[in-house]
C-alpha cells in the first residue's frame, strides 16, 4: 500500500497532468479560463478572491522552500532547526488563515449567497472545491493541531527527502509512511489534485497575459438612439 500511495500514485498523477494539459490545450483552447463570473456577483468576490490567491501564492512558496531546500543548506547559513520551525509555522499559520477566508467566502458565495452563480457551477467545479476544501483542511490540522498546539514534527528529515526522491526516481516510501499519517493524506490529495488540475478552471494560473502589452487599445462608443427626423448614422465597424 505505500509503494501504491506514495511512489506509483504520484508519477500516475504526474503523468495525467502533464498529457491532460497538452490534450485540453490542442482541444479546448476556448475553454482555457477562471470562467469568471465576476459579471454576476462582485462584492463577495472582491473580498474572498485576493484572499484565497495571496493565501494559494504564500502557501505555495512557503511548501516549496519547505521540501526543496535541504536541512544541511539551512544550517548552513547559521538559521538553526528551533529558528527555522518558528518561522515555518508562523508564516504557515498565517497563509493558512488567509487562505481559509477566502476558501470560505468563495464556497458561501456560490452554493449559498447567489443561484446565478451556483447555476453557472459544473460539476468538476465541484469536485475541485471539494478536494481543495479537504486538501486545505488537512494541511491546516497539521500546521495547528500538531506544530502549534502539538509537540510538532520535523517533516523535513522524512517527507522532504521522499518528494526530492520522486525527482530521482528513487522514492523511498518508508520515509513518508513513518510521519504522521496526516502528511500521508496531504501528499496523497495533493496527487489527486494534480490529477484533476488540467480539467478544471486551475488552467489559467499557465496564463500570463503577455500580448496584452503590445495589443491595440480597444474603443468602445455608446451608439446613441438618432433624434427624430435625423438621417440615419452610418454603422462603423471595426
Amino acid at each position: 500500500m505505500d509503494t501504491l500511495l506514495f511512489v506509483v500514485l504520484p508519477y500516475v498523477c504526474l503523468a495525467i497532468f502533464v498529457v491532460g494539459h497538452v490534450w485540453r490545450y490542442r482541444s479546448d483552447q476556448f475553454g482555457w479560463t477562471t470562467r469568471t463570473s465576476q459579471v454576476l456577483e462582485k462584492r463577495w468576490l472582491a473580498w474572498g478572491s485576493p484572499l484565497f490567491h495571496f493565501g494559494a501564492l504564500f502557501a505555495i512558496l512557503g511548501h516549496a522552500a519547505g521540501l526543496l531546500i535541504p536541512t544541511s543548506w539551512t544550517q548552513a547559513l547559521g538559521i538553526s532547526d528551533h529558528a527555522y520551525h518558528v518561522v515555518a509555522v508562523a508564516a504557515g499559520t498565517v497563509a493558512g488563515v488567509l487562505l481559509c477566508a477566502g476558501l470560505v467566502i468563495l464556497l458561501l458565495r456560490r452554493f449559498y449567497v447567489s443561484d446565478r452563480i451556483r447555476v453557472v457551477t459544473t460539476p468538476m467545479d465541484r469536485v475541485l472545491y471539494l478536494l481543495l476544501t479537504v486538501e486545505i483542511g488537512v494541511g491546516m490540522w497539521q500546521t495547528v493541531a500538531i506544530n502549534v498546539f502539538g509537540s510538532g514534527y520535523e517533516y523535513r528529515g522524512t517527507v522532504s527527502v521522499w518528494f526530492r526522491q520522486l525527482f530521482l526516481l528513487q522514492p523511498d516510501p518508508s520515509l513518508i509512511s513513518s510521519a504522521p499519517a496526516v502528511y500521508g493524506w496531504h501528499a496523497v490529495l495533493a496527487c489527486l489534485l494534480l490529477a484533476i488540475w488540467p480539467f478544471t478552471r486551475l488552467v489559467h494560473v499557465w496564463s500570463v497575459p503577455v500580448a496584452y502589452l503590445a495589443r491595440p487599445y480597444v474603443v468602445y462608443r455608446q451608439r446613441s438612439a438618432p433624434r427624430p427626423g435625423a438621417p440615419a448614422r452610418p454603422t462603423v465597424r471595426s
